[in-house]
């Protein structure tokens, strides 16, 4: 309910203690005692100053009808009709179809404090203007990509041109063929890790132990080669070498390099009696395993992977909230369950924690068998458990779909917008360059 007179969108006079503006063809009458309420703003101003002060008057407002004792303004109706709400409310709401950060250079011009938006319209400022770092991170790199050939000295060129050949597959049809390389080099060192370890396609070594073929260790020495000049070669040529080593998928790239190295200087560069310590042999071990960490590679070729990872960042509260509904579920139902089957003679759940594996492959839809109940009140619990275990799963899966899609639609825009703001940069430097030949 108003509890403040509302502004008049009225032709007549105003009257003793009222301002009239016209704000981009829609004439307001306003009241000076709710004006008076934030005098800093330009509004007050105008109201407070001498009609006798054109100089004044002039540097608040576009245009003054003396007659009419009328103001005018060349700016949004719509967002002065936002603004306009903090004189009556205390507060502003940014409608629908209004860009928030015009409304923002809006709110300056009004001299009317950020600190008044509602907090709904804070967020969505904060969004908006992410995303616009986001174009002016995209901007300066197509930029950046664009002035290859401007760059000082032949360093420099060789340097960019090499970044854009490792870095930027839709560069050139020749960085196109080396990111094809590389990402058919990450699956073929995938499948030799995999069939290295078939026994059938394994060899006996002089001490009468399965090692891997030749041939196997020869392609996963060629793959390792591969990866290690492509890694050489984006260091080499990184504008920020610093950033570039700390980049975590940079760290995956070197994790997935350095136990092939470590691995052949203990095997062939280590003593007989260095590699006969059990220690090394296992450490030996576990860096081979640690070779999986290259199939994380492919998600620096592939946009869809990196696209999916930034959603489920996006959706940790949702996974959070799974794993707590999944949690909570396993420590209940493996209680009940150790509780009904302790009455059956043969029963498989000997305590509460050798139960939790129960409760994990049931509410999970798994069953491996392995552990069952025997009684009517333990299949009872089981069927409650898995039931409940497919509505925990089912819950977060429309949110992670939701954030997975509304992140690629978002990627997308952005890369759309920066395309455009660098199109309307080269016609503005054309129209610029255009200008001063003519003058």
């Amino acid at each position: 309910m108003w509890t403040i007179p509302k502004p008049r969108y009225r032709t007549d006079l105003c009257a003793e203690g009222q301002i009239a503006v016209n704000i981009g063809g829609v004439r307001v009458m306003l009241f000076g005692d709710v004006l008076n309420r934030y005098p800093e703003s330009r509004l007050a101003e105008l109201l407070n100053c001498s009609t006798q002060n054109s100089e004044v008057i002039s540097s608040l407002c576009d245009d003054f009808d003396p007659s009419r004792k009328e103001f005018y303004f060349d700016r949004d109706p719509d967002a002065f009709k936002c603004i306009i709400d903090v004189y009556y409310f205390d507060e502003i709401h940014i409608k629908r179809g209004i860009c928030p950060i015009c409304f923002i250079k809006e709110m300056e011009f009004w001299k009317i404090d950020q600190s008044v938006l509602d907090e709904c319209c804070k967020g969505y400022l904060s969004e908006k203007e992410e995303e616009l770092k986001e174009i002016a991170k995209k901007v300066k790199i197509i930029q950046e990509d664009l002035e290859v050939d401007r760059c000082i000295t032949r360093t420099q060129r060789c340097q960019r041109f090499m970044w854009k050949l490792m870095e930027k597959p839709g560069s050139s049809l020749l960085a196109r063929i080396i990111a094809i390389a590389s990402f058919l080099s990450v699956l073929v060192s995938a499948v030799v890790m995999c069939v290295g370890t078939i026994p059938e396609l394994q060899v006996t070594d002089a001490e009468g132990k399965l090692v891997e073929h030749p041939i196997l260790e020869a392609i996963e020495t060629a793959c390792m080669s591969w990866f290690t000049a492509e890694y050489l070669l984006r260091l080499a040529s990184s504008p920020n070498k610093l950033h570039f080593a700390l980049s975590f998928m940079n760290v995956i790239d070197f994790m997935a390099i350095i136990p092939f190295y470590v691995v052949l200087s203990l095997t062939y560069l280590g003593t007989t009696s260095m590699m006969e310590l059990a220690n090394v042999q296992q450490a030996v071990q576990a860096l081979r395993i640690m070779r999986i960490a290259r199939i994380f590679k492919l998600a620096r070729h592939s946009s869809g992977l990196q696209t999916l990872t930034h959603a489920l960042k996006r959706s940790l509260k949702e996974l959070g909230l799974l794993l707590m509904y999944m949690g909570v579920g396993i420590f209940v139902f493996s209680a009940l369950a150790y509780t009904m089957e302790q009455s059956h003679p043969e029963t498989l759940f000997r305590s509460i924690p050798q139960s939790f594996w129960w409760a994990i492959i049931t509410m999970t839809t798994v069953g491996y068998g392995d552990i069952y109940p025997k009684t009517t009140l333990g299949k009872c619990n089981a069927a409650v458990s898995f039931l409940c275990g497919v509505i925990a799963i089912a819950l977060p899966i429309h949110p992670i779909i939701n954030n997975f899609v509304v992140f690629y639609n978002k990627q997308k825009e952005l890369e759309t917008a920066a395309k455009h703001e660098v199109e309307l940069m080269e016609l503005k430097s054309g129209r610029e360059a255009r200008r001063k030949s003519r003058t």
